[in-house]
């Protein structure tokens, strides 16, 4: 996934510094910054490449609200390299859903303890998604309460593919999903086919693509930031039939307001929730 780094220059009084970068960190992180690091002369963040808007970082630093603080910065691209190569080539161990899944590393394997056990074997690239993750954990979990025998269901930001191998090992009859990261793409189908997955539908390309898509779905599962949430939710229920349900994480415990308003605009409520490690995963239909 290509990323932009933007080194932030914070110009105010010494003792106000760190008080400034807290502000700014959730400032940037409102419009998409994911990480930060402190420096000597301030902040340094990460954004997608594809959500970075000059204007919109410009507008939010001129209403800092800071008084008599002044930021600039620079942007630069950031170095296209598998980031996760070290922690893919040393593998994970067996990650336990309830005691009715378990994420295995498929490059070391594993023989199941029991036959109720559904076994996903992963080979993350540079892909988000083996279970380690509270919000995978939760997204899991969900599904496991949800009956998916012969449902539709449609992967947003599909990672490594888990959500939508499990869903077809649950029972449902079809799962399309799409990413915007073309390694995201390629390892969603690799992983389908470690799990005997035949012919994937797997989509490059961001909530737009969905307009290539054919029909309604019956589940719809999203784990991925909260900006593009709640920007993207409205293409999510323009997907579901009446009864249809949207599930929901990659946000925190402080932002189900937020996330809520956004839904219920769209006359989606809530159905159930979960929140592990103030990380949030959100049942709505």
């Amino acid at each position: 996934m290509k990323y932009k780094i933007a080194d932030f220059k914070i110009d105010c009084e010494a003792t106000l510094l760190q008080t400034a970068r807290d502000l700014l960190a959730d400032a940037a992180g409102d419009i998409g910054f994911e990480a930060f690091e402190e420096t000597d002369e301030g902040l340094r963040g990460f954004i997608q490449s594809h959500l970075f808007e000059d204007q919109l970082l410009q507008e939010t630093l001129n209403h800092f609200p800071l008084e008599n603080t002044k930021i600039t910065f620079q942007i630069t691209d950031a170095e296209d390299k598998n980031w996760n190569e070290e922690w893919e080539n040393s593998g994970f161990e067996p990650i336990d859903i309830e005691g009715k899944i378990v994420i295995y590393d498929a490059k070391t394997g594993y023989q199941p303890t029991s036959p109720d056990i559904i076994a996903i074997g992963i080979d993350a690239r540079q892909a988000f998604g083996t279970g380690n993750h509270p919000t995978t954990r939760m997204m899991l979990t969900s599904l496991l309460q949800t009956n998916l025998q012969d449902k539709r269901v449609l992967d947003c930001g599909c990672g490594t593919g888990i959500l939508s191998i499990a869903s077809y090992k649950l029972g449902a009859k079809q799962s399309v999903g799409y990413d915007i990261d073309e390694w995201c793409v390629e390892n969603t189908r690799h992983n389908m086919e470690i799990n005997g997955i035949e012919n994937p539908e797997v989509l490059l390309g961001d909530v737009n693509v969905l307009s290539h898509v054919c029909g309604l779905f019956d589940v719809v599962l999203a784990n991925i930031n909260r900006n593009i949430l709640l920007n993207d939710m409205p293409q999510f229920k323009e997907m579901m039939n009446g009864s249809s349900i949207l599930i929901i994480s990659g946000f925190f415990e402080s932002d189900i307001e937020l996330i809520l308003e956004r839904a219920s605009s769209l006359g989606l409520h809530e159905i159930s929730r979960m929140v592990k490690d103030e990380w949030c995963c959100l049942t709505l239909g």
